[in-house]
């Protein structure tokens, strides 16, 4: 079983409780259309689970078959300093047909975002380096795709469908309890 060798930690964008008995970590890039299919799975799985369950996001951005993935990317940590990168990450995914400049410039504008800033950090690539740690832990940790998910550290070898990330959440739930 691969295991995730980055662990989870202050660096990483966390949604639920930080003493969750599950953690879901997922590699995603914004321009795979696998990775926009999981998107609301993961939403279903996070409301589903609620209290029990730490989501982490992390990219993996396949800049050879995404060229907007990096850039995307970039966007989504520009929001971070302004604490809004959930709703970029949001934003992005949900209008996944129409990601480009004008889309992210949009999401900007609608959380506030200085157009400017924005512009310069996607152009710069500011933000690189922490795009590519989160990259280089997927790689050791034997991420080969995206969406690519990690439960309490194990590699998920299930489909991103909603029954099977469920599936595999609630037998983490069980298995603690069991303990």
């Amino acid at each position: 079983m691969t295991r995730l060798r980055l662990p989870v930690s202050a660096d990483d964008h966390i949604q639920g409780p930080l003493d969750a008995p599950v953690t879901l970590t997922e590699y995603g890039d914004y321009e795979c259309s696998y990775c926009g299919l999981a998107f609301p799975n993961v939403k279903r799985v996070q409301e589903r689970f609620a209290e029990q369950l730490r989501f982490v996001f992390r990219h993996f951005p396949l800049t050879e078959a995404h060229p907007f993935a990096e850039s995307a990317a970039e966007a989504a940590e520009y929001a971070a300093t302004h604490n809004r990168f959930w709703e970029m990450h949001d934003g992005l995914y949900s209008n996944q047909d129409q990601l480009g400049v004008p889309l992210v410039l949009g999401l900007g504008r609608a959380l506030g975002l200085s157009e400017p800033g924005l512009r310069d950090a996607m152009a710069e690539k500011r933000f690189g380096a922490k795009i590519q740690a989160d990259f280089l832990g997927g790689v050791r940790s034997g991420v080969n795709g995206t969406p690519s998910f990690y439960i309490n550290g194990e590699k998920h070898q299930g489909s991103y469908a909603y029954d099977e990330l469920a599936a595999a959440v609630a037998a983490q739930l069980d298995a603690g309890a069991a303990r």
